[in-house]
C-alpha cells in the first residue's frame, strides 16, 4: 500500500493548485475520496484511494512537475530573495524543491521554465548543450547588417573567449518621437530578434552594447524546443501540456 499523506498535500503535489486554493476546493464540496465528500484537508489519503475533484479523477503527483512561467519585469529568478519579489510567488504550486531553469534579469520578461527535474534542467543549461534561446528586443540605436554580421561572427564582451556565434534579425527600425528622447538618447530604435546557444551573464544586453547600442527592452520567446504560448499573459503560469513535456524530453534524449 502507499504511502499516506493529507489530501490537501495529495491535490498540490498532484498541480490540483497551491495548498491554500485546494483547500478551499475542499471546503466548498468540490472534492471527493473514494465517492464520499471530503470535509477536512487533513484527512489522509494514499495511491489506492480514488481522488475526484469537480467531477475528474486525481492521479497521484507525478515525479516530477514543469511549470511554464511568463515572467513579467520585477522579478527575480531566484527561489527566494530578502528584498525583492521572486518568480516563485507566481507558481501556482507549494511542491518542494522546484526552482527557475536558468535567469532572467529583474527587468527582463518572457518564457522561464520552473522545475523540480534537476537532471533536465541541467541538460538545458550545460554549456556543452548549446541549447538555443530567443529574444526579442527593443534598442536605443539603429541596428545595422553590419551588426547581424558581426553577431553571426561572435563578439567581445570582455571574457576570455569571444561569443559564440548568434543569428540576429532586425525587425524594424523607426526615427522616434521627440518626446521618446529621454529613453531613445541616440534618436533611433530597432526591434530585433536574437538567438544565441549561450547564456552568460547578461549576453544580450553586452552584445548589443558591443555594437553601440543599447537594450531597452528584453523578452525571451524561446528555449530550446519551448515557446512562450500567444495566450500565456505576464505573470500566468501553467504546467507543460503532455505533448511540450514530450518534446521536452526527447529532445535532451530522454523518453
Amino acid at each position: 500500500m502507499g504511502k499516506a499523506v493529507r489530501l490537501d498535500k495529495f491535490l498540490a503535489d498532484a498541480g490540483a493548485g497551491t495548498r491554500n486554493e485546494v483547500k478551499k476546493y475542499i471546503q466548498k464540496g468540490k472534492v471527493q475520496v473514494n465517492g464520499i465528500p471530503a470535509k477536512k484537508p487533513e484527512i489522509k489519503v494514499s495511491e489506492e484511494d480514488e481522488v475526484i475533484l469537480d467531477g475528474n479523477k486525481v492521479s497521484r503527483a507525478p515525479e516530477f512537475v514543469y511549470y511554464l512561467l511568463h515572467k513579467p519585469a520585477g522579478y527575480i529568478s531566484a527561489t527566494e530573495d530578502k528584498r525583492d519579489r521572486t518568480v516563485m510567488e507566481l507558481v501556482p504550486s507549494d511542491r518542494k524543491d522546484i526552482f527557475p531553469v536558468g535567469r532572467l534579469d529583474k527587468d527582463t520578461e518572457g518564457l522561464l521554465l520552473i522545475t523540480d527535474d534537476g537532471a533536465l534542467a541541467h541538460e538545458l543549461l550545460s554549456p556543452k548543450k548549446h541549447v538555443d534561446k530567443t529574444y526579442y528586443a527593443v534598442t536605443d540605436g539603429c541596428v545595422t547588417k553590419e551588426d547581424v554580421q558581426r553577431f553571426a561572427e561572435g563578439l567581445e564582451i570582455g571574457e576570455k573567449n569571444p561569443t559564440m556565434p548568434a543569428k540576429l534579425e532586425i525587425l524594424r527600425t523607426r526615427k522616434v518621437e521627440e518626446a521618446e528622447l529621454e529613453q531613445y538618447l541616440s534618436g533611433w530604435s530597432s526591434e530585433i530578434q536574437l538567438t544565441i546557444k549561450e547564456g552568460k551573464f547578461h549576453q544580450v544586453k553586452r552584445m548589443t552594447e558591443a555594437v553601440g547600442k543599447k537594450v531597452v527592452y528584453l523578452k525571451r520567446i524561446s528555449m530550446g524546443v519551448l515557446t512562450l504560448p500567444d495566450d500565456l499573459k505576464k505573470g500566468e503560469c501553467r504546467q507543460l501540456t503532455v505533448e511540450e513535456e514530450k518534446k521536452l524530453k526527447d529532445s535532451i534524449g530522454r523518453s
